[in-house]
């Protein structure tokens, strides 16, 4: 009886290879944003359970949220370009941040990811 080999053709191989190495390679191009974006969600819980942060203007929280970022390793321009503001309309506010990222991939080809997180502002005030 005559044994037939089964297996991988060395084509076969490198196609898998290849395919396995460009999702390799994208993994590494997001996943530092990703990571960013975990320390900036530190970042927001952190300033928003702050006591009487809430009543504090947006640019102090913004160079509050600025110096925590550098523990974060968060990267200042992400904090400088993002949309940070408090919404009210669910009863107990919240402290907001939105941002996007531009990650440059392959040639003219790019990623745009879009960040959004927030926290609640802790209900007890410094001032009473």
């Amino acid at each position: 009886m005559k044994s037939r080999q089964q297996g991988m053709t060395l084509v076969g191989f490198l196609f898998v290879l290849v395919i396995a190495g460009f999702f390799a390679y994208m993994a590494m191009k997001l996943a530092p944003a990703y990571f960013e974006f975990m320390g900036v969600k530190k970042m927001v819980t952190e300033v928003a359970a702050k006591p009487g942060e809430r009543e504090k203007p947006l640019s102090v929280i913004r160079s509050d949220m600025s110096f925590k970022g550098d523990f974060q390793y968060v990267d200042n321009s992400t904090i400088q370009e993002a949309r940070i503001h408090i919404e009210t309309g669910q009863g107990t506010p919240r402290l907001v941040i939105r941002y996007h990222k531009t990650i440059p991939f392959l040639y003219n080809v790019d990623f745009l990811l879009h960040f959004q997180t927030s926290a609640p502002f802790n209900g007890s005030s410094s001032g009473g």
